[in-house]
């Protein structure tokens, strides 16, 4: 069973407009509001595709109450995590060409005593053998080393362990011995400290965070696709998107996608050592399926407006492209960050 853990779930109300000026009056072309959070989403998209999965949600006040009602209402198998403070709610401005301006609140932070009781819930729900997907922005004020115990207590209960998140808590979970993160490219230069301009240097900070613990990194990069880096070498894929709609929850649509075909369950639990040739059958046949399908399930979710996940009718496999042997010098199409700053290790 898959349990995905949202610690920081929102509402998510998305509002499509022709153009985005500031200071002007702007016509709504529509709107829509949806459960959010990376680990919602996962969820969501993992429904829709036939895969059972169990999402476990913090919730709190009249908007952590709307969350859960939209979630079962999508019959998304949820356990709600009551919180003493309010559910966050987010906006989405998407417009024509896919460009997309997000307000994201902080949302509430969580007590000693509820962040304990989580972790509890976590382990009871996962039981042996498990895989447990963390996923989204931690809860302000929750220090660093709490988040790194939890992360370390799955791991030591024997589940398989992947986590979306940035910052501190992305090297906690790396050095926890995550069985998968999943950064996107702006995450992945933040928590090693320096731009990513290339391929190249896509792959020399995932396999820094491989040297931290992390078994697999899956960077998903936006226009250029995404890169998996294992014990079994570097594989690329990418896909074309004929109208691109929204880029809202395509990282978590591609993790969903990647999940579901087991790619979580087929990397290599050893670190070093004797590995297989990428380009073999058995191992390599079972990740380049796995990013097939993350790629076609990320390229899908972009051509839907707002966070809407994808199902069968909108997932195209055959125009996903995959390379085992790639150019790493090659320019990076997405736009990074101007700047990047090493992340601080909390000690707290």
């Amino acid at each position: 069973m898959i349990v995905t853990l949202t610690l920081n779930p929102s509402l998510d109300r998305t509002i499509e407009i022709e153009e985005l000026v500031r200071g002007d009056v702007i016509r709504a072309t529509s709107g829509s509001i949806e459960p959010g959070g990376k680990g919602v989403n996962v969820s969501r998209a993992l429904l829709a595709n036939g895969v059972p999965s169990r999402a476990l949600v913090t919730c709190g006040g009249d908007e952590g109450g709307q969350l859960i009602r939209l979630l079962r209402s999508e019959r998304v198998d949820v356990c709600a995590l009551p919180i003493s403070g309010s559910t966050r709610s987010n906006i989405t401005l998407a417009e024509p060409d896919g460009t997309v301006t997000k307000i994201n609140e902080p949302g509430p932070e969580l007590s000693a005593t509820e962040f304990s009781a989580i972790t509890d819930q976590v382990l009871t729900e996962a039981g042996a053998g498990g895989c447990v997907v963390v996923c989204g922005s931690i809860p302000p004020g929750l220090p660093t080393q709490e988040f790194l115990s939890l992360c370390e207590r799955v791991v030591a209960a024997g589940d398989r362990l992947v986590v979306d998140t940035s910052g501190p808590a992305l090297h906690a979970a790396a050095t926890a011995g995550a069985s998968l993160v999943k950064p996107n490219r702006e995450e992945l230069a933040q928590v090693v400290g320096r731009p990513l301009a290339s391929f190249a240097d896509v792959v020399d900070a995932a396999q820094e965070l491989r040297s931290w613990g992390a078994g697999a990194v899956l960077a998903s990069l936006g226009a250029d696709g995404a890169v998996l880096v294992d014990a079994n070498g570097v594989i690329a894929g990418a896909a074309t998107v004929a109208r691109p709609r929204s880029s809202v929850g395509a990282g978590d649509a591609l993790l969903a996608g990647f999940l579901a075909a087991g790619g979580a369950v087929s990397i290599p639990v050893a670190r070093s050592g004797q590995v297989e040739d990428p380009e073999s059958g058995g191992q390599s046949h079972h990740r380049r399926n796995a990013l097939t399908e993350a790629v076609a399930w990320g390229a899908a979710a972009v051509s839907l407006p707002g966070s809407q996940m994808p199902g069968p009718a909108d997932i195209r496999r055959e125009r996903v492209r995959l390379h085992s042997r790639l150019n790493e010098a090659q320019p990076l199409l997405s736009p990074s960050l101007p700047g990047s700053t090493p992340v601080p290790v909390s000690k707290e």
